[in-house]
């Protein structure tokens, strides 16, 4: 009869502490929202951040899934450094993939740039420091990532990014902004 009370209290402990490792994983919603808004913030204070450059994140309770694609390999690091040092955070999950440097993307870059920002309905776009429609260029591949005012807009992005000589395809993601 002892060793069955003696293993009662030593199961009861050893569920508790899973409980509650499982419960210290979870911020209240107050946390988890002031942690995406720090995160956004600091992103967007990168010094090295261009049009060029797509950077996404996730916010799960306490940790920080960082995605999205880089030309320069110090934005990653520099990324994952500024969001490890916002409270609250516990830890940060780093998948940002720099991609390849190549002359020949870099070119297609500039291009596909002055196709959609110098087209006179786009150019209103060209104005913030931090231009709402990222290019992304992986080996002559595009994709267009960000967020505008209207479909007419969105489909015009990408039949400008199209029509430039030396692009293989274009991805089209961006969203339109809901009023």
């Amino acid at each position: 009869m002892k060793a069955k009370l003696l293993v009662f209290p030593a199961v009861l402990l050893m569920a508790s502490a899973v409980w509650g490792q499982s419960n210290q994983m979870q911020a209240p919603p107050q946390a988890e929202e002031r942690i995406q808004r720090e995160v956004r913030h600091q992103l967007l204070l990168l010094p090295y951040l261009t049009v060029f450059d797509n950077l996404a994140y996730k916010v799960e309770g306490y940790t920080v899934t960082l995605m999205g694609q880089v030309t320069n390999p110090t934005l990653k690091s520099d990324a994952e450094n500024v969001v490890k040092h916002i409270e609250g955070v516990e830890k940060v999950d780093n998948q940002i993939e720099v991609l390849p440097t190549s002359p020949m993307d870099d070119g297609l870059r500039r291009r596909v740039f002055a196709a959609i920002y110098g087209y006179p309905s786009l150019e209103r776009y060209a104005m913030p420091v931090i231009k709402p429609i990222r290019i992304i260029v992986k080996n002559g591949h595009v994709t267009l990532e960000g967020v505008v005012d209207s479909e007419a807009d969105k489909n015009t992005a990408g039949i400008r990014a199209n029509g430039v000589p030396g692009i293989f395809s274009v991805n089209n993601n961006v969203q339109v902004q809901k009023q």
